[in-house]
C-alpha cells in the first residue's frame, strides 16, 4: 500500500516553523481531505492543519511539542486510492521513498545543523554531540526521533567519555559548551518559595520573535504629543447612539487607526520592509493591531484599512478582538500586516517604545490619553493630550521621513472634530 507524506504547511507570511501543539488524530484513524489533524502554533497564529488526502494515519512522524521547519515531514497516510494495492507494490513503494530517502540525504545535507528545540533539549540533557548523529529529516536535519535511536542503540555519549578519559584535549573545549547550556536551567537557582513557569506555548512564539526583531533590527525611536481634545469631545457625544445603532463600540483607537492609514499614504516609506539588498515598499495598507487574551498576544490585521471608514475599522477591530478571545482567529487573519499600531493607552501606559513587529519597518504605541494643563493662547487651560510613540527601524527610515510621518498624524488628530469628521 503506497504512503503520502504530510508536510508542515506555509501558515504565513514569514513564517519558518510551527511547534505541534497537539494530534488530533492516531494512527489507524480515517480522515477525509481538508480534515484537521494536528494544531499548529506559530509566532504569528494557532491554527489547525488540515489533511491533504482521503486516507487512513499510517504514523505520526512529528512529536506533540516539538517545532519543525515549514516543509518537513509531519506524518504519513495511507490514502484511500491505494487501498486495492498489493502487497507487492507497497514494497516496491518503500524501497522507492528509501532510495530517494538516501538520495536526498546524501546530496543536500544543508538542514543538517538546523535544530528544533525538542532535539536541542533532548541533546543536552543526554550530553550528545549533534555531530555524531545522522539526520533523516528534510535536507539531513536531525528529528527527535534520531536521537531517540541514537540513544537506544547504545552509543557513546560525551558525558560518559568525559567521565571514563578525563584527559582527552577535546575536554576543555565540551566543559563551557555544557556549563553555558545547562547554568540557566540549574535547579540550584530556585529558591524556597519561587514558582517555575515553563516557557511554552504562545510565549515561547513570542520570545522567538522579540529577539530576533531585537537582535536583527537596529531600533530609533521618535515621540511627539498630540492634542485631541476636540477628538474626544466629539466621539463622547456620538458613543451611545453609535453604540444602540451599530451594535459594537466606537472605540478612540479606531480614530487613531484611521489616522496612520492616511498618514501612510503620504508617507509610503514608513509601510516597508526590509529584505536584505533591498527594501520593499508594500502598496496594500495592512495594519496589524495587538489583541490579548489572559497571557496570550495575538496580532492580527486590518486590511486595507485605508480603504475603510472610521465606522469599518471600529468594526473590524471589534470583530477581531472577539476572534481572539474566542479562539476564533484564522491564518489568514493574522497574516499579510505591513505597520503594527499598538493601543498601549488601554492599560494607562502614558509613553513605550514598542519592539517592532519582524519584518516590518516601524510599529506605533498609542499612549493614554489623558487631561493635562497647556498654555493655548498664553493661558492655561485643561486639554486632552495624547503621546504618538513610533519605533523605526533605522536600515529603512531615517529621522526626516519618520518626523515628517508623525507631524502627519499630530496635524490630522488635531483637525478631527464634528465639522471635519465623518464616521461612515
Amino acid at each position: 500500500m503506497a504512503s503520502e507524506k504530510i508536510n508542515m504547511p506555509q501558515l504565513g507570511e514569514s513564517v519558518t516553523e510551527g511547534t505541534i501543539s497537539s494530534w488530533l488524530v492516531q494512527p489507524g484513524d480515517k480522515v477525509n481531505k481538508y480534515d484537521p489533524i494536528a494544531e499548529v502554533m506559530t509566532d504569528k497564529v494557532n491554527a489547525e492543519v488540515p489533511s491533504s488526502f482521503t486516507g487512513v494515519i499510517k504514523e505520526l512522524v512529528a512529536q506533540e511539542g516539538e517545532t519543525i521547519s515549514v516543509g518537513d515531514l509531519m506524518c504519513y497516510i495511507d490514502t484511500e486510492d491505494s487501498k486495492g494495492d498489493s502487497a507487492d507494490s507497497s514494497t516496491t513503494t518503500d524501497k522507492k521513498e528509501a532510495a530517494e530517502d538516501k538520495q536526498s540525504k546524501e546530496t543536500d545535507q544543508s538542514m543538517k545543523k538546523r535544530y528544533s528545540p525538542a532535539v536541542l533539549r533532548l541533546a543536552q540533557e543526554n550530553d550528545i554531540d549533534l555531530n555524531q548523529v545522522d539526520g533523516t529529516g528534510q535536507k539531513g536535519r536531525i528529528t527527535r526521533k534520531d536521537i531517540e535511536k541514537y540513544l537506544a542503540h547504545g552509543k557513546p555519549q560525551t558525558k560518559s567519555s568525559d567521565e571514563t578519559v578525563s584527559t582527552k584535549p577535546s575536554e576543555p573545549e565540551q566543559e563551557p559548551v555544557v556549563e553555558k547550556t545547562s547554568a540557566p536551567t540549574k535547579p540550584a537557582e530556585v529558591q524556597q518559595g519561587d514558582i517555575e513557569i515553563p516557557v511554552t506555548g504562545v510565549r515561547k512564539a513570542i520570545a522567538h520573535n522579540m529577539v530576533k526583531s531585537k537582535q536583527e533590527i537596529p531600533h530609533a525611536w521618535m515621540t511627539v504629543e498630540v492634542d485631541v481634545t476636540d477628538l474626544v469631545t466629539y466621539r463622547n457625544q456620538i458613543k451611545d447612539d453609535f453604540k444602540r445603532k451599530e451594535g459594537f463600540s466606537l472605540t478612540f483607537f479606531s480614530f487613531f487607526v484611521k489616522a496612520v492609514s492616511q498618514a501612510l499614504k503620504e508617507y509610503p516609506q514608513l509601510n516597508s520592509m526590509w529584505a536584505g539588498d533591498k527594501i520593499i515598499q508594500k502598496k496594500a495598507i495592512n495594519l496589524s493591531i495587538a489583541v490579548a487574551k489572559d497571557e496570550e498576544l495575538f496580532v492580527p490585521v486590518i486590511k486595507n484599512a485605508d480603504e475603510k471608514s472610521i465606522k469599518g475599522i471600529a468594526k473590524e477591530i471589534s470583530e477581531l478582538a472577539g476572534k481572539a478571545r474566542n479562539g476564533k482567529l484564522t491564518a489568514n487573519d493574522m497574516q499579510g500586516g505591513t505597520f503594527t499600531v499598538n493601543n498601549t493607552g488601554s492599560f494607562g501606559s502614558i509613553h513605550s517604545m514598542g519592539v517592532i513587529n519582524h519584518p516590518q519597518a516601524a510599529i506605533l504605541q498609542v499612549e493614554s490619553i489623558v487631561k493635562r494643563p497647556v498654555i493655548v493662547n498664553n493661558m492655561f487651560a485643561a486639554r486632552d493630550m495624547v503621546n504618538l510613540s513610533l519605533s523605526l527601524d533605522h536600515r529603512v527610515l531615517d529621522g526626516l521621513v519618520c518626523g515628517n510621518f508623525l507631524s502627519y498624524m499630530k496635524k490630522t488628530l488635531e483637525n478631527m472634530n464634528e465639522n471635519t469628521l465623518s464616521i461612515y
